[in-house]
């Protein structure tokens, strides 16, 4: 079971979504990896997967594409005068997967940021052709979000595994309590539970999402 884990916006929680699920793959005994293809910035979303990957992981196998402008990727490469190098990205991704049964695929801010102006991390996402899991911050605003995102994961052709929706210290309004109804019922994915620092109580919703990813009729493309 790997994913392709894209969120609706920068900011919403992709990493630690990420990490958490790392950590349930490897309290249930599976070999697991967490891949950035691309940081710009600092490197700390890629050192937070390196610490809850499998042993024997560097940092250079989790983010092959270091850019230091805090940006995104289209923009940091042009002011660093870089061209960003699709291919070893994907040469990455297979070598990462032939080392670890699970590779979590974190993509860089939302689906369609450019990595180039004819390239985006939906273009990515399909090269790399998993299932993918969206990440949405439960807010005002997230429905229209989320709906563009799954729809356009779908026109892919790849298959949506289902949206987490995580929500904020302190966000209480009629937005957040009615969210996860609405996308519910105008979405035909799964809803999943957020991940949050108890993770045994998550194990069942979650291990059976694994289980349906493994199925033989679950496929790509």
């Amino acid at each position: 079971m790997s994913l392709f884990v894209t969120g609706t916006d920068t900011g919403v929680g992709k990493t630690f979504t990420v990490t958490q699920l790392l950590r349930l793959l490897r309290a249930s005994g599976k070999s697991c990896a967490g891949f950035k293809p691309i940081c710009c910035g600092d490197r700390r979303d890629a050192e937070l997967l390196v610490a809850a990957s499998s042993d024997g992981v560097s940092i250079d196998d989790v983010n092959p594409c270091w850019l230091k402008t805090p940006a995104a990727p289209m923009t940091a490469a042009q002011i660093e005068q870089v061209k960003i190098d699709v291919g070893a990205l994907l040469e990455a991704f297979t070598a990462l997967r032939k080392r670890v049964e699970h590779v979590l695929v974190e993509g860089v801010g939302g689906w369609m940021v450019p990595i180039s102006a004819a390239y985006f991390v939906s273009d990515l996402a399909a090269e790399i052709n998993l299932p993918v899991l969206v990440v949405a911050q439960n807010r005002l605003g997230c429905l229209n979000h989320t709906s563009l995102t799954v729809r356009s994961i779908e026109n892919e052709r790849l298959p949506c595994a289902g949206v987490v929706l995580n929500s904020f210290p302190g966000a209480a309004d009629i937005a957040v309590a009615t969210n996860e109804a609405i996308l519910g019922r105008v979405l035909d994915v799964p809803i999943l539970p957020q991940l949050g620092p108890d993770l045994t109580e998550l194990a069942r919703p979650w291990g059976e999402l694994f289980d349906r990813l493994e199925r033989p009729d679950f496929v790509t493309g």
